[in-house]
């Protein structure tokens, strides 16, 4: 409410002054007095004169009334396309309204739109990348978005989904709770990396009554199930699936640890292999710590012999042998495999003799690890080897694998002839004092080699700073020819092609 201004007269003016001061003196000594009862002062209204035509000099009286609204302000009114804003974020559950808005307006939108929508409301309709990065952040304390293709929305349900599965508890969970996610994230999820299945739910066994015969095995009883999750009506369904990365096992399982949680049955074998055969966008597969014996390694190496897009597979930290080596070896000869992993295996001589074999016609493979494995100077002459021949190889991890002089004296050889090695490693071997001046030798000639790892391998300190020196030597040759590539082009090349004699 406004205050009422009027224009006061001089003599009104006077008076009220006057009336003022004489209000103020009584006040004054009624408080000198002493306290006095408290008394409601009444309030004289102003004598205005009036103005209005036909006043004549009449004076007449006018209430002043001044209003005091703790919560009035000055604030503007909120402009209408805010007011339909907050409406729409109100109700975006109910009726998601964004695609026909401006793109300011949708901006608007999307930052005060709440992470806990319905993903059936989000999935399709929502691409902003600052929205799935409040939902992931919310969700997830530690967010590694390079892990998942620099994209918040593909890492937020790959997430969401690897952890629907790792929670799935077979003949206890409805398979419909993952399978009706795949509407939603079909076009977003490129990798599953699963370390987690559970298997299913064991009830006790009930108590044997005292009348039950004895002659009855213990064998005769059937065991129960421990299949875990079967993947292939997932993966059929996922369209752009590039990695699977799995590892049958359980964590945390504390006081409640038992063998038979960490075993990868037949049943998940064949289900596994026939799902992976399927995927024809499979480049990256993964299976580890998973006790994956030779025969399950045969079982999944044939589904993926002549794989069209297969590049990377890791079969580490299983109990893969000689005959799962030998089925690696051949899967080299019918598929466009680039990365061999057999780390931590059971891999011996007549393995690595297998794989050196294939290694000699091969022209894809660029890097093979057999670290951890009980190769022997057998295993490890086959593959220097085919060393000589092969063209295509940059990276070969051999660290303990029991090697000793023989393997280095054939890998020295090795190191003056081969362009394509960039890296060797030969950590916690018995390479001794002599395999070291080897190894130093075909060093000297060496032009290419970046990494050569010796640790732990019994050669003399100063053949490993030599080599140190000369790895030093090719590493800053590399960065010249990486800033300077024309410097380093042949001088045909650098010509270009001469003109055709007419």
């Amino acid at each position: 409410m406004q205050e009422t201004r009027t224009t006061e007269s001089p003599s009104v003016l006077s008076r009220s002054s006057t009336s003022t001061q004489d209000r103020s003196s009584a006040v004054g000594q009624t408080s000198s007095t002493g306290p006095q009862p408290s008394k409601p002062t009444p309030i004289i209204p102003p004598l205005v004169k009036s103005t209005g035509p036909g006043s004549g000099s009449g004076v007449r009286r006018m209430r002043r009334i001044i209003a005091e609204d703790a919560e009035w302000s000055l604030a503007i009114v909120p402009l209408l396309t805010e007011l339909c804003i907050q409406h729409i974020v109100k109700n975006f559950q109910n009726n998601p309204i964004l695609k026909q808005l401006l793109p300011e307006h949708q901006k608007k939108v999307l930052n005060h739109l709440s992470p806990d929508l319905p993903l059936a409301v989000t999935a399709n309709l929502i691409d902003d990348e600052s929205y799935w990065r409040r939902c992931c952040t919310q969700r997830w304390p530690v967010c590694h978005v390079d892990n998942h293709g620099g994209s918040w929305k593909r890492m937020f349900f790959e997430l969401h989904l690897e952890n629907l599965l790792k929670h799935f508890i077979p003949n206890t969970t409805d398979p419909a709770v993952i399978l009706s996610l795949l509407p939603l994230c079909r076009n977003y999820v490129r990798a599953l990396r699963v370390d987690q299945f559970l298997p299913p739910m064991q009830l006790p066994a009930p108590p044997r009554g005292g009348d039950q015969s004895d002659s009855g095995s213990e064998g005769e009883m059937e065991e129960p199930a421990m299949d875990h999750y079967q993947l292939d009506d997932l993966v059929a369904g996922l369209s752009h699936l590039e990695e699977l990365d799995l590892v049958y096992g359980v964590k945390d399982c504390g006081m409640n640890f038992e063998w038979n949680l960490f075993l990868f049955t037949y049943r998940d074998c064949h289900s596994l292999a026939a799902t992976v055969k399927a995927c024809h966008t499979l480049k990256i597969f993964r299976l580890t710590r998973s006790k994956v014996d030779d025969d399950k390694a045969r079982i999944l190496i044939r589904s993926l012999l002549d794989h069209p897009a297969l590049e990377e597979l890791d079969l580490s930290h299983n109990l893969i042998g000689d005959r799962g080596a030998r089925a690696a070896a051949k899967l080299l000869s019918h598929s466009r495999l680039r990365v061999l992993n057999l780390a931590n295996n059971q891999v011996r001589a007549p393995g690595a003799h297998s794989l050196a074999h294939a290694l000699g016609h091969n022209s894809n493979l660029i890097s093979l690890n057999l670290r951890l494995n009980c190769i022997e100077d057998e295993g490890g002459q086959a593959l220097a080897h085919a060393l000589h021949t092969n063209k295509c190889l940059t990276t070969l991890h051999l660290g303990g694998n029991e090697l000793s002089e023989p393997t280095a004296t054939l890998l020295s050889q090795v190191l003056t002839i081969n362009t394509t090695l960039t890296s060797i490693n030969l950590s916690c071997n018995h390479i001794g004092l002599d395999g070291g001046k080897q190894l130093l030798e075909g060093m000297s000639d060496n032009k290419t080699l970046l990494e050569f790892d010796l640790r732990l391998s019994d050669i003399a300190k100063e053949s490993e700073y030599l080599i140190g020196q000369a790895l030093c030597a090719n590493r800053e040759a590399a960065r010249q020819r990486a800033l300077n590539p024309s410097h380093f082009m042949s001088p045909v090349t650098a010509k270009g092609p001469e003109n055709p004699v007419g």
